[in-house]
């Protein structure tokens, strides 16, 4: 008889429409909704020690509206702040929840969605059933691609476009490990932990959709009779859907292309399914480091031009017609730069960072509070002590890109609007291996 217990829960969070929708640097506003944006959440219980851990569909929260939400979230179900884990897919087609100086957008919309999270975690709690664990590994190709290229001039863009003949070659390649974590209940349906790394950003527009996510958890339970899934996304600052050598012809993005990716994601570990590896249920254990990093503050030479950059995108609400003397994404670096040197301004020097992870047995899901590169989830895998090792993206919070220390020198979008400087992606993964590795004696 096992003794870990777990129990599952799904509540739709589909804000109206009319909601100012996250990403990019134009306002937009949902028009329409292609599929609903779901809260996930999976309650573990050792008979000692309980937590939870929570996949959402919307972009992220910051640190200071998931210290709220985790708090609220522990008391409901009877657990410590540290043992509340929520991730976010990341989605661009969902609501936008604060903006870059923390103030709160969609505030209605925010205060029922921190309730429905506790509802599902109470849900969750609710549907406890005896349970043991497997594992199974898969690797997904043509999915995720690195999305920073040195050109042939020298020079580092961030998605330069397809079929650019000015692309030299990509810097860096993308983790393409997937793992699968199933939870085998008693008398209650099964669950399938999904974790991939990708940025969900394939469908664009203005209608609502959790992208990719969605068609993961769809094809999962439509292969798995009487089964319930959940997707983790990992380490994806650097990565997405673009694959630059496609020609027009293709599926190149959109809808189309969200449901080819889930799919894929998902088939890569059912296809492992029937060799999936028992784990030891084990014991629970949480908890959270705090680091302090410095903010990645503008140069005193850059400083005039920022603001005077900052002015006209304002003014005009387009990056293309504030700065017309660039092209394509660059027209996006430059203002985002401009905004991030402005808003830093009046910052103090440094920032505290959070670090969080959670375990169970031989699975251990370490959190990052943004959009960490592909390197931050290798190193945390590589220097892990447990069997699973689930990196999560915008976990806990979300306070921007995390850049690996040889992209400040090349350049690009990440590097550009990351929000602090350079040394804080290693330090990320030196702070979630000593974490994580404190968990138990014996995993």
């Amino acid at each position: 008889m096992a003794t870990l217990q777990t129990g599952f829960a799904r509540i739709d969070v589909t804000p109206p429409l009319g909601t100012t929708l996250a990403g990019y640097y134009e306002v937009r506003h949902a028009d329409g909704i292609l599929d609903p944006l779901l809260a996930t959440a999976i309650a573990f219980d050792d008979g000692d020690r309980r937590m939870v851990v929570i996949s959402v569909d919307i972009i992220g929260f910051n640190q200071e509206m998931m210290n709220r939400v985790r708090k609220s979230i522990a008391e409901r179900i009877g657990t410590e702040k540290e043992g509340v884990f929520v991730a976010c897919t990341h989605t661009h087609l969902g609501p936008c929840t604060a903006d870059s100086s923390g103030k709160i957008e969609n505030e209605d919309y925010i205060e029922v969605l921190i309730k429905k999270l506790g509802d599902a975690a109470e849900l969750a709690v609710q549907d406890f059933a005896p349970t043991q664990m497997f594992y199974a590994r898969g690797r997904v190709e043509g999915v995720a691609f690195v999305r920073r290229f040195r050109m042939k001039d020298g020079a580092v863009r961030t998605n330069p476009g397809w079929l650019n003949p000015e692309i030299d070659h990509p810097l860096g390649t993308p983790d393409e490990e997937s793992s699968l974590v199933i939870l085998k209940r008693e008398g209650k349906p099964e669950i399938g932990i999904v974790n991939f790394q990708v940025h969900p950003d394939v469908i664009s527009g203005c209608k609502i959709s959790a992208d990719f996510p969605k068609f993961v958890r769809d094809t999962y339970e439509r292969h798995i009779p009487d089964s319930r899934c959940m997707y983790i996304n990992g380490t994806q600052g650097d990565t997405n859907h673009i694959d630059v050598s496609l020609d027009e012809s293709c599926c190149r993005r959109g809808y189309r292309r969200a449901k080819y990716m889930g799919e894929k994601i998902a088939m890569s570990v059912l296809g492992n399914y029937e060799l999936a590896r028992p784990l030891d249920d084990g014991k629970i254990f949480f908890g959270q480091t705090n680091i302090l990093v410095k903010y990645n503050k503008g140069r005193p030479e850059q400083i005039e031009e920022a603001l005077r950059i900052s002015k006209r995108y304002r003014e005009v609400g387009n990056v293309a017609e504030a700065v017309p003397y660039a092209k394509g994404m660059r027209c996006t670096e430059i203002v985002a730069e401009a905004e991030r040197i402005v808003k830093l301004m009046e910052m103090p020097d440094e920032k505290e960072l959070y670090v969080t992870a959670v375990s169970v047995g031989e699975v251990v899901f370490a959190g990052f509070p943004g959009e960490p590169f592909t390197d931050i989830g290798r190193g945390v895998k590589r220097g892990s002590k447990f069997t699973v090792t689930i990196p999560a993206c915008c976990a806990n919070g979300y306070e921007g890109y995390y850049p690996m220390e040889r992209a400040f020198d090349e350049g690009g979008y990440e590097a550009l609007t990351a929000r602090y400087a350079c040394g804080t992606a290693e330090k990320l993964i030196e702070t979630s291996i000593a974490l994580i590795n404190t968990f138990g004696e014996q995993v």
